[in-house]
């Protein structure tokens, strides 16, 4: 597991959206798996400045939502199938049907997820695999306790999820109780994983993460067991990290190159 701490919220933002850069760079077809919430705009907003600016073409990548709530219709204005659209398809001219988001509002959800999987299996996986935190340590919806080897499923809210996500709805008492989300072994599969996190409130859940034991306790743990994964943390976020001096960038080398990413092949 590679840490990468910089100073601010916006510095995350744009050295995240350097390293999915050099991969769409280097493979414009990439497959990219795609997180929703605050934590993650910021990577989205400059990919689409760097598309309106010409210096970035995202327009074929075939995106993978991580989750969605259960019983919102992918019009519904706090589902994540439109935060998506908002925020990733139209922003990086990315054509219809080519952002997936299981479809959570359907009855059969047991079909639903299986479907995800298979979708992304069709895709050939995903390539990178953008992640938030929630401040109970969840990735995707995977709550405490989720299985370590789980796939997409139906999965409950937790009460501190629903509160956290409060903000995007008329209190905690209207946000979806249940989830379609990607499991704890899906995510495992991606070729690589960057997972952003900003603010104080995320500490203790990166601290956990990265310093603590592998447990079911704290989801995002088991990215120690990736190997390729990268966190890209705020000051703040990873102040609850004992050994933080050992996790700095590498130095910039100097020619515009990302600390960890590859070149694109000549």
């Amino acid at each position: 597991m590679d840490v990468v701490i910089v100073p601010t919220a916006a510095d995350v933002g744009t050295y995240a959206a350097d390293v999915v850069a050099a991969r769409i760079a280097q493979e414009p077809r990439t497959v990219l798996g795609v997180a929703t919430g605050s934590s993650p705009v910021g990577i989205y907003r400059e990919l689409a400045r760097r598309r309106a600016a010409g210096s970035l073409d995202p327009t074929h990548l075939t995106c993978f939502a991580l989750d969605e709530y259960v019983g919102l219709a992918p019009d519904h204005p706090r589902s994540y199938a439109a935060y998506l659209d908002q925020e990733v398809a139209r922003p990086l001219g990315l054509p219809s049907g080519r952002v997936w988001v299981p479809e959570a509002s359907r009855t059969d959800l047991e079909a639903a997820a299986e479907e995800h999987e298979q979708a992304i299996a069709a895709a050939g996986g995903i390539d990178l695999q953008i992640l938030g935190i929630g401040t109970n340590g969840h990735i995707g919806f995977n709550e405490p306790i989720s299985a370590l080897s789980s796939r997409t499923r139906v999965a409950a809210l937790s009460a501190q999820t629903r509160t956290d996500n409060a903000r995007s709805f008329d209190g905690p008492d209207a946000v979806p109780t249940h989830c379609l989300t990607q499991g704890l072994g899906t995510i495992l599969e991606s070729r690589r994983v960057l997972l952003v996190a900003q603010g104080e409130r995320k500490a203790a859940a990166v601290a956990a993460a990265v310093e603590g034991p592998v447990a079911a306790r704290c989801p995002a743990s088991v990215l120690q067991f990736h190997p390729r994964a990268t966190l890209v943390l705020d000051e703040a976020a990873a102040s609850a990290l004992t050994l933080e001096n050992h996790h700095r960038p590498v130095p910039d080398r100097g020619d515009g190159a990302v600390p960890g990413v590859s070149a694109p092949a000549s």
